[in-house]
């Protein structure tokens, strides 16, 4: 810090307006900005404030080391539990944005506007659209859900693949789901009643059953 200015020649008190301009121009000295707080220095002082807080016996209650330990193993797990808890509805959405494409096509409706579509075209006796609209249902849910992506260039086949270490028990069905969906859309053979509605107890089934595992990016 600046040494104070001087007193006015002949040892005269300055009047009010000198005074305060005297006080501003040594106020505007850089050595006082130095002297202030850094962002870091107030962050550090808050964290610091805090555990001291946390740390301090307040009345009867006294901390020993094995409490203040906990307490800050505890706030640590409420931190992670939370990233967990409300970081995953984010990464799900990425993955909708990410995966556009369904199968090599534009599909940018929800797994259940899918499935509503997919009954419509059942219900009107269209069997190939209601196969293939249906299969897509099931790669988006499976999607939304978070259990596996289908970034373009996925197949049918490829999908079910990805799908099956979650869903141990329906690999088979998983399998000749794909292939329903491929013989329809590409090999242009005719959709059934019979194959819709083995597509559409697999997606029910699955939609009410836990993964065994997640599969994420598999």
């Amino acid at each position: 810090m600046t040494a104070l200015a001087a007193p006015m020649p002949g040892g005269l008190d300055p009047d009010r307006d000198e005074a305060r301009e005297w006080a501003e121009r040594e106020l505007a000295d850089p050595a006082y900005d130095a002297a202030e707080p850094t962002l870091i220095d107030r962050i550090a002082r808050t964290i610091a404030d805090f555990f001291t807080d946390l740390l301090t016996p307040r009345g009867d209650l006294e901390w020993s080391p094995v409490l203040a330990v906990a307490a800050v193993v505890l706030a640590i797990g409420l931190v992670v539990a939370a990233v967990l808890i409300w970081g995953r509805p984010r990464l799900a959405h990425r993955t909708a944005e990410r995966s556009a494409l369904l199968f090599g096509e534009a599909e940018s409706r929800s797994a259940a506007e899918l499935r509503a579509a997919a009954a419509s075209h059942a219900a009107a006796g269209e069997w190939d659209a209601a196969v293939v609209v249906r299969f897509r249902a099931l790669a988006r849910g499976l999607e939304e859900r978070g259990v596996l992506e289908a970034p373009p260039g996925t197949t049918a086949q490829g999908l079910a693949r990805r799908a099956v270490p979650a869903f141990p028990p329906e690999e088979a069905a998983l399998h000749d789901a794909a292939r329903a969906f491929d013989d329809v859309r590409y090999l242009r053979r005719p959709g059934t009643a019979e194959l819709y509605a083995a597509v559409a107890a697999l997606d029910e089934r699955l939609a009410r059953t836990v993964p065994t595992r997640e599969a994420v990016g598999a």
